[in-house]
């Protein structure tokens, strides 16, 4: 799993002994692994790049994802003829589901090939070419793998996603951003991210600004619906002042995305928010989170908070296998929940 926030490339060994159910997990082993930084370069400028450097660039990481796979079963001692297969989920670089496309880099062949190992990727296509957002896929694992614990999760990655049940139907979309725009403006103060949530403690919001962003026409849109880069740079960026410290711009963009899911919590009547993704350890996020929303936040083990999405992309692989639905149509707004995936062998 690696994620729009581009924090690394999680790698998670997962076991499901409740086959064909699958409704129980057993994480054996998990790391995440730096993503090279001229990698990093090319995926942060991708606009940029000519259609040749794109697919460059899909090779380059996919034998990244090889080497880092290797890597992962030599160092816990993991035969490849053990696993029944990788679940990718890729990079996603363009996503634009209204026009009928999204992109995840990471060729599945390779992969394969160079693993060993059977590989099921571009899990979103076939989402989106019934109609859907592509997007969330994670509410499938959400509710079976960990329904016991929340009446709603939300994720705190690149974006800002949730998921709960809604009568006898599953609702999840993308609330708002979440690490991206946050670890953008800490890279102008010269760092990755705002560790702890130090630098948004420390600044000021600017309430002008905080009201802008907070009447963004995104938010008024019932979903199913789902966020990218793009909106990032068309929409939410240009309301920002060129002229705001990048303190006061991280402080803001904090307390918006607390307020924006505190929102969603409470006209929903949620009373029980389970919070993973890197978010969950921005301190000053989750505390604006407490403050802001009447119910109880739950944040789980550190094993759950870091590889939660890694843990239920395995969960997507192993119901593609089983040739079981793994997205849900009144989570995407697709015609009919479908089972996607595209599957490599490595011979």
């Amino acid at each position: 799993m690696s994620g729009t926030s581009l924090d690394g490339l999680d790698i998670a060994c997962v076991v499901f002994p409740n086959q064909p159910k699958n409704d129980s997990f057993i994480l054996e082993y998990a790391e995440t692994v730096p993503i090279p930084k001229e990698i990093l370069h090319e995926l942060g400028n991708i606009e940029e790049l000519t259609a040749r450097a794109v697919y460059q660039l899909n090779q380059r990481l996919s034998l990244f994802y090889a080497q880092s796979v290797n890597d992962f079963l030599s160092k816990f001692a993991i035969a490849p003829n053990s696993v029944d297969a990788i679940a990718s989920h890729g990079q996603t670089v363009f996503h634009q589901p209204d026009e009928g496309f999204t992109v995840q880099l990471g060729c599945g062949s390779t992969l394969a090939y160079h693993s060993g190992i059977p590989v099921i990727n571009n899990f979103r296509s076939l989402d989106v070419a019934a109609g859907g957002q592509g997007a969330p896929l994670v509410p499938v694992g959400e509710q079976l793998l960990f329904g016991m614990h929340a009446d709603a999760f939300i994720n705190i990655g690149g974006f800002s996603n949730i998921s709960f049940i809604s009568g006898d139907r599953v609702i999840a979309f993308d609330v708002c951003p979440g690490n991206l725009p946050m670890n953008y403006y800490a890279r102008k103060l010269g760092m990755e991210y705002d560790s702890g949530g130090e630098i948004a403690a420390n600044h000021n919001t600017d309430q002008y600004l905080f009201n802008t962003l907070n009447d963004l026409p995104f938010y008024r849109i019932v979903g199913p619906k789902s966020l990218g880069t793009e909106w990032l740079n068309t929409t939410f960026y240009p309301c920002i002042p060129s002229d705001i410290t990048p303190g006061e711009a991280i402080s803001t963009i904090n307390k918006h995305i607390a307020f924006q899911l505190a929102a969603i919590l409470e006209k929903n009547n949620l009373k029980r928010a389970y919070v993973t993704g890197g978010g969950a350890f921005n301190t000053t996020l989750i505390n604006q989170l407490k403050a802001t929303y009447s119910g109880e936040v739950i944040i789980p083990s550190l094993d759950i908070v870091q590889f939660k999405e890694a843990i239920i992309f395995a969960f997507l692989g192993v119901r593609f296998l089983n040739q079981q639905f793994n997205s849900l149509a009144s989570v995407t707004g697709a015609s009919e929940n479908v089972c996607g995936g595209a599957l490599h062998y490595p011979r």
